[in-house]
C-alpha cells in the first residue's frame, strides 16, 4: 500500500523532523510512504475573515494540484470522524481489502483546509476537537498510521 501525506508548509523544528524521519523509516516495513509539501501562504497578524479565506483558498489550490489521482483522500479536519486506534487500523485494512492501494492524508496549514479540499476528500478524519500545530499533527498522523499497521499485523505495540 502507498501512503501519501500531503501537507501545507515545511517543518523547521529539528525535533519534529527527527520524529517524522523515524516514523517514515518504520512505515517502510509495511507501506510505501511519501510526504508531499506545498508552500504555505503568509498569514498577517489580525487578518480578516476574508483574508483568511483567501489564504485557505490559495493553499487549497496548491493541495488540489498535488493530490494523487489514484488515491483515496482522507482530509484531517476537526469535524471529521474520530476513531480510536483500532478503528483506524480497521478502516485502513478495509480500504486495502476493497482495492484502495493508495491512501492520501491531507493536512492543512495554520488556518485549516479550504472548502474545496474538504469537498474533494473521500472522508474526513479528526484526531481531536482540539487544535494542534500542523507540524505536530504530521508526527501524530504518522505514528497512528504506523500503529495501525502494527495492529493489522497483530504485532505488539505499547498502549
Amino acid at each position: 500500500m502507498k501512503i501519501t501525506i500531503l501537507c501545507v508548509g515545511r517543518i523547521k523544528e529539528s525535533y519534529f523532523n527527527d520524529a517524522v524521519r523515524e516514523y517514515m523509516k518504520r512505515l517502510t516495513r509495511y507501506a510505501k510512504p511519501e510526504i508531499i509539501e506545498v508552500e504555505d501562504e503568509k498569514t498577517p497578524d489580525r487578518a480578516s475573515v476574508t483574508e483568511n479565506e483567501a489564504i485557505k483558498t490559495k493553499e487549497g489550490a496548491k493541495l488540489l494540484a498535488r493530490l494523487p489521482e489514484d488515491a483515496y483522500v482522507i482530509a484531517l479536519a476537526i469535524d471529521g470522524k474520530a476513531p480510536d486506534s483500532v478503528e483506524l487500523a480497521q478502516k485502513i485494512e478495509a480500504l486495502a481489502g476493497s482495492g484502495k492501494s493508495h491512501l492520501c492524508f491531507v493536512i492543512g496549514g495554520s488556518l485549516g483546509l479550504s472548502g474545496e479540499v474538504l469537498r474533494r476528500a473521500d472522508e474526513r478524519l479528526s484526531f481531536s476537537r482540539m487544535t494542534f500545530p500542523h507540524q505536530l499533527m504530521r508526527v501524530i498522523l504518522l505514528e497512528q498510521i504506523y500503529r495501525s499497521f502494527r495492529i493489522i499485523r497483530g504485532e505488539p505495540y505499547h498502549k
